[in-house]
This record gives structure tokens, C-alpha cells and sequence, in this order.
């Protein structure tokens, strides 16, 4: 057999140290890992929410959405926890009230415009009669106060979609992390919902001022 010349000979043995080396220095520095385990383990979805959370100062008391967006879930704040007057059923008990101006004194300050003149809403519309704790909604659902989307999306059924999607209301807190969202409440007065109108606020002088 022809002996291979020695410059042959070195050049395979560096062809051969080139393509073996890299692997073994790789696998050594990594932990005994190969590429392929390496970019799987950096594909894989890392959830940020504790640590924005964290850092963000999300409200105290939060409640998960019964709705998805995308498969994922979202949070809204508490509403029963803002409500001045709750539980109703420390006054409203299916006992008759005695007390005089009993009406008055605890809802006065509330103006029901809602609805429109042709079909107003009355107290009942959203309100479980017999369970002032709770809302009912047209079709008999009882809701809990705290999920009062659920209220209001029985007929604003087009804004609520939105809500869900992000294109209506508020988002509370971090743009990262857990997805809190303001209810609706929290924008619109759930007895006179409707926005006055006002004309837009400005920081320029008028035209005709110099």
C-alpha cells in the first residue's frame, strides 16, 4: 500500500480535529448539552407576570374574568369592595323597611338614566329582587357584583367584545405581566352611564389673541 504523502496526512488530521472539536467544546461549555437542547430550551415561553407584578403595583383586590382573549386569561378589580352601601342585604333582608324616607336617605344621591325615554331602566332590570347582593340579568343568570361585565354585556354586548379584546376601557398597571383590565364601572356610572358633553379642554390661546 502507497504510503499518503505527510503533508496529506496532516491536512485530513486537521479536517478531522475541525469538524470533531467544535461539537465536544460545545457540549463541554454547555453542560454536556447539544445545540439542539439549547435551542429548544431558549424557544420555550417564559411567563413574565410574577416579577411585573411585582414591580408594577396591580391593585389589591382582583378577579379573574370568566372570559378569555386568545386563550388567555385576564383580571378585572373588585367591585364590591368600592360599593358604599354593600351588602344590600344588611337593609334589604325581604323584610318590610320601617324606616321613614328609608329611599331617600340611602339612594338620594343616585339619578337612574338609563335606558332611554322610550324603554328606562328600573331598579330590577339589574337587580335580583329577592337577593339584593346579586344582579340578575334578563334571561334569570345570576351575577355576582364583582363580574359586573357579565351585566353589562347583556345588552352592550358590541362594547364588551371590544373590553375583551382591548380596544374598549382601561388596562391597570404594567403593559407586561398579568393582563388587568378596568371594569366597567369604573368609567361609567352604572345608574346615568351616558358621558355629558362637554366641549374638549385646551392649553392654546384663542385665534384672535396674541
Amino acid at each position: 500500500m502507497k504510503k499518503q504523502p505527510s503533508s496529506l496526512r496532516l491536512y485530513i488530521a486537521l479536517t478531522l480535529l475541525l469538524i470533531v472539536l467544535p461539537g465536544s467544546a460545545i457540549k463541554v461549555y454547555c453542560g454536556q448539552q447539544g445545540v439542539q437542547a439549547i435551542i429548544t430550551q431558549a424557544g420555550r415561553s417564559v411567563s413574565a407576570a410574577p416579577a411585573a407584578d411585582a414591580a408594577g403595583g396591580l391593585p389589591a383586590n382582583l378577579v379573574q374574568v370568566h372570559a378569555t382573549h386568545n386563550g388567555q386569561p385576564f383580571w378585572t378589580e373588585t367591585r364590591k369592595d368600592k360599593v358604599r352601601r354593600f351588602k344590600c342585604s344588611q337593609c334589604h333582608d325581604n323584610s318590610t323597611v320601617t324606616a321613614e324616607n328609608a329611599a331617600a336617605v340611602a339612594h338620594g344621591d343616585m339619578v337612574l338614566e338609563h335606558g332611554g325615554a322610550q324603554k328606562p331602566l328600573t331598579c330590577f332590570t339589574c337587580h335580583k329582587e329577592d337577593q339584593r347582593d346579586f344582579f340578575e340579568t334578563q334571561k334569570g343568570v345570576v351575577i355576582d357584583m364583582d363580574h359586573v361585565d357579565e351585566l353589562c354585556g347583556q345588552c352592550h354586548f358590541r362594547q364588551k367584545r371590544d373590553w375583551i379584546g382591548g380596544a374598549h376601557g382601561k388596562r391597570v398597571g404594567n403593559w407586561a405581566g398579568r393582563r388587568v383590565v378596568a371594569n366597567c364601572t369604573a368609567c361609567h356610572d352604572p345608574h346615568s352611564p351616558l358621558f355629558k358633553k362637554r366641549w374638549p379642554a385646551t392649553y392654546a390661546l384663542p385665534l384672535d389673541k396674541p
